[in-house]
């Protein structure tokens, strides 16, 4: 009787045994059932090494897995999906094509309004849910904000403080409708709708006040892109005095209205200087909210731009409240030395040096007005 030798010593191993691995005793299954050929009988010597090969490339020809499986004999590389699919370059064409559309449906809706307010009749005919005819007007607060002055929450005030004329005539309902052959005044100053719109991403550094105008001759952000545009713009929402970042200025009354609307929470990302390390007990406290004297202040995300140095906080949130980032730090007990915006609304300082300025592309406006 010999003596069989120890496992050991054949280099066992149960991940090559073909009865231990069930990933080949599937596959053989697969092909029986799929050939009706009775299982040929395992080859000795360079046959079974021949016949082992010619199993690989069929398993690798007619095997859906494509991954680097470690645990084979035949160590052939990481395939691609068999279609050649490229998701990034499949959602960049869906994209472009949606803001294509997009572009295609503002164009026909422009050119629609300029022909109702010149009094005459658009070349197609107006669906029951098209917007309200030339003779029927529109809203009062709704047209300055058209015309380019300011926003509609703003316009509205402005009507109700009795600065605006209507025909000569002081009109305090915003709903009061008007057309393009109205004569509209606000405060004593003509206005109509305005066709050229602009929009305006702004680096504001800081020293600067967000306003159009500062009665006490201090340094506006309306200085920073005179030699940009003839036409009258504003700036969309506010940044303090100490804050730098991105500002958005246009004329463009609609869109403003949108963005400085609470209802449809747009994202701003600061970038937080504090004058020292924020705790982990502060920091889980943000997270959860910080009750002010406002009401509790909510973010998004927060998180610490550098590991080694926690003085220097990254902080997402929509809310609009004055001085929101500075007020939930202030309450904290820290300082904040450094406030600067790096994102609004989708839209980043790449390739904006502070200070300086650019004209968004057609694709970011269409991108901006349809942006949740």
């Amino acid at each position: 009787m010999k003596k069989q030798k120890p496992a050991a010593s054949k280099g066992f191993s149960p991940f090559k045994e073909s009865k231990g691995s069930s990933f080949k005793l599937n596959d053989n299954a697969d092909r029986k059932r799929e050939t009706g050929d009775k299982p040929a009988r395992p080859a000795r010597g360079n046959q079974q090494a021949g016949g082992n090969k010619r199993a690989a490339k069929r398993d690798e020809d007619n095997s859906s897995f494509h991954g680097n499986f470690s645990d084979r004999k035949d160590k052939r590389p990481a395939r691609e999906t068999p279609s050649g699919f490229n998701r990034q370059k499949f959602f960049d064409r869906a994209n472009e094509r949606f803001a294509d559309k997009q572009a295609r449906k503002t164009e026909r809706k422009q050119f629609k309004q300029e022909q109702e307010s010149l009094g005459g009749k658009p070349e197609r005919k107006a669906k029951h849910n098209a917007p309200p005819a030339e003779s029927e007007g529109m809203p009062l607060n709704k047209y300055i904000a058209h015309c380019g002055l300011c926003s509609r929450r703003k316009a509205v005030d402005l009507i109700k403080e009795g600065k605006v004329t209507v025909n000569g005539k002081p009109v305090l309902e915003p709903a009061f409708k008007v057309t393009g052959k109205d004569a509209v005044k606000v405060a004593n100053k003509a206005v109509s709708l305005q066709k050229n719109l602009v929009y305006i991403l702004l680096n504001k550094p800081k020293g600067y006040i967000t306003t159009t105008d500062d009665p006490e001759g201090r340094q506006t952000v309306m200085e920073l892109i005179a030699d940009a545009t003839n036409e009258r713009v504003f700036p969309v929402g506010r940044l303090d005095r100490n804050t730098s970042g991105l500002l958005l200025l246009t004329n463009d009354g609609e869109l403003a209205q949108k963005l400085a609307h609470p209802r449809h929470n747009i994202k701003k990302i600061y970038h937080v200087g504090l004058d020292k390390a924020l705790t982990k007990a502060d920091f889980e406290q943000i997270l959860s909210g910080v009750t002010l004297e406002d009401g509790v202040a909510l973010v998004d995300a927060l998180g610490y731009v550098d590991s080694k140095d926690r003085t220097q906080i990254g902080i997402e949130i929509h809310s609009g409240k004055n001085r929101i980032v500075r007020r939930i730090f202030e309450h904290l007990g820290y300082n904040v030395e450094k406030l600067d915006r790096v994102m609004y609304a989708g839209l980043t300082k790449k390739n904006v040096n502070r200070g300086k300025w650019r004209l968004l592309s057609e694709k970011e406006v269409i991108i901006l007005k349809h942006f949740k």
